[in-house]
């Protein structure tokens, strides 16, 4: 017979245990959370979902995130053509653009899946699933992010981190190493970023309701040129980072009255889940999360069945 302390121990070594392995995997947890106070420059590791997306032709043109091991969150304007997408190459891991990576590992493009009603960025609908033709491997520099079911909630004044390897201002290419970027944001609601684009007369915006918009009134911050496809992330009570936004479109970079516009990821809950059924998305207890309560249960009532029975 197993003694009450050794028995313990195994429980609690059970447990423990299927919580690391689930652990591994675990979205929204960056490992490096030294992060520069007042800058610019993001520290290597402290975003670690962040893509770069180039092409053989144009180099670096678009950012994206890691949802899965097989699949990468973007804008679907980054793909003008989603059945060709020979020419792409996505980099995982990377943190500078010219600079020397030993992190980072790059990925050919399986196929891109947008939603059927995407025509133009202002008229929503921006969002692309790329499917990568070989897993990504996880490490330290290089984990998912979590994606928000449709209930959860981005409140007005919400600070957000937005980060990419776009121009640093309008016209004006990220410069030198080319590390990669970040920039707090608070969020803005619909109606006040209507509001705000309103009092712009020489090009109408709607702000429709597959739409999310984060920034100052008075400009200064924002994601520019280059940005494109990449994430809006939010911090959670809990600690998680959710992807809040998928940067979309706006009139110029930071410019007064005119905050960044971006993909509302909580609203393609339907249309992400569609496409890669294994998804556990924030909010939900997902397949991931159900696999292992089944698994944790099983082994439980196991080593309780054994004692039982001695």
């Amino acid at each position: 017979m197993i003694p009450k302390s050794d028995f313990y121990v195994r429980l609690l070594w059970c447990f423990t245990g299927i919580m690391v392995c689930h652990a591994q995997e675990e979205c929204g947890q960056p490992p490096m959370e030294n992060r520069i106070v007042g800058g610019v420059d993001a520290s290597e590791g402290a975003w670690p979902w962040q893509v770069d997306i180039q092409t053989l032709k144009d180099g670096h043109i678009c950012g994206g995130t890691i949802i899965t091991n097989e699949w990468v969150l973007s804008a679907a304007h980054c793909f003008p053509n989603p059945f060709d997408v020979s020419g792409y190459i996505l980099y995982v891991g990377r943190h500078q653009l010219n600079g020397w990576n030993p992190n980072e590992m790059s990925h050919r493009v399986e196929r891109v899946v947008i939603p059927s009603g995407y025509s133009d960025p202002s008229l929503g609908q921006d969002m692309a699933l790329v499917q990568l033709q070989r897993p990504i491997v996880w490490s330290v520099y290089v984990r998912p992010v979590c994606l928000p079911d449709a209930g959860t909630l981005f409140p007005e004044g919400l600070p957000c981190y937005i980060t990419g390897w776009g121009n640093i201002r309008d016209g004006v290419t990220l410069g030198g190493a080319g590390t990669l970027q970040q920039v707090q944001v608070p969020i803005i609601s619909s109606d006040s970023c209507q509001t705000m684009y309103k009092l712009n007369l020489l090009e109408k915006v709607d702000i429709s309701s597959d739409m999310i918009c984060a920034g100052y009134q008075e400009g200064g911050r924002d994601s520019c040129q280059g940005d494109s496809g990449g994430p809006l992330v939010c911090q959670m009570v809990n600690g998680t980072w959710v992807q809040a936004g998928v940067v979309s479109f706006g009139l110029g970079c930071a410019h007064a009255n005119q905050p960044g516009v971006y993909a509302k990821v909580s609203t393609f809950s339907s249309f992400i889940r569609s496409n890669i059924p294994e998804i556990s998305l924030y909010g939900r207890a997902g397949p991931n999360w159900a696999n292992f309560l089944t698994v944790l249960a099983s082994s439980l009532a196991t080593l309780l069945m054994g004692q039982l029975l001695r």
